[in-house]
């Protein structure tokens, strides 16, 4: 069952249950006003019967006798009439061949409410009234035949309405259910339509504000974001071949000149070195594509310890100053802490302090005289660290840029490298919510800034 039909049962299902609640309240409404209709008939026509025999007391026996007779013509289906006066005796009985006995309950109860009614398992009603200032029971019962007639006859016309109502709302349901998820069918039809080769395709929006506008553009936003992602992805893997490439034909090319020709030994130590050079090259770039596609997909635990920020870039300085030996660097505290707890930062180690590492390496790298400035500033919510250089800047495309995998910009030209340390950089600082910004200065002055937030402190 689809979700069309779901829905039309669904609602076909409600409407049933309120036209049945709606029919039944009506039948039983006017079965209990039918009912008290006829006992107060019953009960009218004992008292006349009455009044009729009180009378004939007074006037001539052929005067009651045609008052009766007029009663009597009107009189109800099946009616019995009793009287009786405070001695228990029977003083008029209509029809006179039918024995009707009152029992002393039935009296007892007369007495207490002056009138007593019921129905018995015939759907005779009965009514039993206590006439106080004779003491005289009346005693009427009867049979409403046409007014139970009348009553099937309802029922009848109220299943009918019931039946036709459930069959018209059913249709009308599946007609209004059908157009009520037009739009999501012609948005499903359109979805369709949309493959890895056709990432480009939009859904077309409307100037409505429903709930279906909502998901079409909430679908077209998370297609570009995919689009973006197949882009990047596609970009990696040509970068990635590409800077594999180089360096295997590079060796292939050194390789075939060694084997086509004798040489001497310092000629193939050459050959060896500069192979040795392209391997190690080919090394590197392999470890960083590993640590990027790992820090890319790896659910890494965040159970980390505190740690002192200032002595991972101590030591990231101490590793940078051993590994180039004519980088200048100068530390600084932009303020002072208040507390030492305010240098304090759960993160992974080894993972900041690469960070750092790469950061004080693309300064020295990029810069004109192989001096990097570090500073600091940390209070009780963050920790941010900016490293400056002077060197060629980049323009504001290649900053937005920057952090993509194999991206270099103009200041790298002749300098060797992947393209790949500062993605690497912003995975590891995204593991820790933190941030990386660039921004420039006068002077040929480039700022890089690292964000850490306390969050989990």
């Amino acid at each position: 069952m689809n979700l069309k039909q779901r829905f039309a049962f669904l609602f076909t299902g409600f409407v049933a249950i309120i036209l049945f609640i709606a029919c039944t309240t009506i039948y039983f409404l006017y079965a209990g006003y039918r009912q008290e209709d006829f006992y107060n008939r019953i009960s009218l026509e004992g008292n006349e019967v009455y009044e009729v025999y009180q009378e004939s007391k007074t006037a001539d026996s052929l005067t009651g006798s045609n008052l009766l007779a007029e009663i009597r013509d009107r009189s109800i289906f099946n009616e019995n009439i009793l009287i009786e006066d405070s001695s228990g005796n029977r003083v008029l009985a209509i029809p006179n061949d039918k024995t009707i006995e009152i029992t002393s309950i039935l009296k007892e109860k007369a007495k207490k409410l002056k009138r007593f009614q019921y129905t018995d398992s015939t759907k005779t009603q009965h009514v039993l009234e206590f006439h106080i200032p004779t003491k005289t029971f009346i005693y009427v019962s009867g049979f409403d035949r046409v007014g139970l007639r009348k009553l099937n006859n309802f029922q009848i016309i109220l299943a009918v309405v019931f039946l036709g109502g459930l069959i018209l709302t059913g249709v009308l349901s599946f007609l209004f259910v059908k157009q009520a998820v037009k739009p999501i069918v012609q948005l499903s039809n359109q979805m369709q339509l949309i493959d890895v080769k056709n990432l480009s395709k939009r859904i077309s929006l409307k100037d409505t504000k429903d709930e279906i506008n909502q998901i079409a553009g909430s679908f077209n936003s998370m297609m570009d974001r995919l689009k973006a992602a197949f882009d990047a992805q596609k970009s990696f893997v040509q970068h990635a071949s590409h800077e594999l490439r180089t360096p295997l034909a590079v060796m292939l090319s050194q390789t075939e000149v060694a084997l086509n020709k004798e040489h001497t030994n310092e000629e193939y130590k050459t050959v060896f070195a500069s192979l040795k050079e392209d391997q190690q090259n080919m090394i590197d770039l392999a470890n960083s594509l590993l640590l990027l596609s790992k820090y890319e997909t790896a659910n890494i635990d965040t159970d980390w310890p505190l740690v002192r920020i200032d002595e991972l870039l101590f030591d990231a300085i101490s590793l940078s100053q051993r590994s180039f030996r004519d980088i200048t660097i100068d530390f600084s505290f932009i303020k002072i802490p208040d507390h030492d707890e305010d240098l304090l930062l759960k993160c992974n180690e080894s993972l900041i302090k690469s960070v750092f590492t790469n950061l004080i390496k693309n300064g020295y790298q990029y810069s004109i005289n192989q001096k990097i400035i570090i500073s600091i500033l940390a209070d009780n919510h963050a920790i941010e660290i900016t490293f400056q250089n002077t060197g060629l800047q980049l323009s504001k495309e290649e900053s937005s840029n920057m952090t993509l995998p194999f991206f270099r910009g103009q200041n790298a030209d002749g300098k060797k490298g992947f393209g790949l340390g500062l993605s690497i950089i912003d995975r590891i600082l995204t593991l820790h919510n933190g941030s990386l910004e660039y921004y420039t200065s006068t002077n040929d002055l480039n700022v890089f800034k690292v964000m850490l937030p306390k969050l989990n402190r």
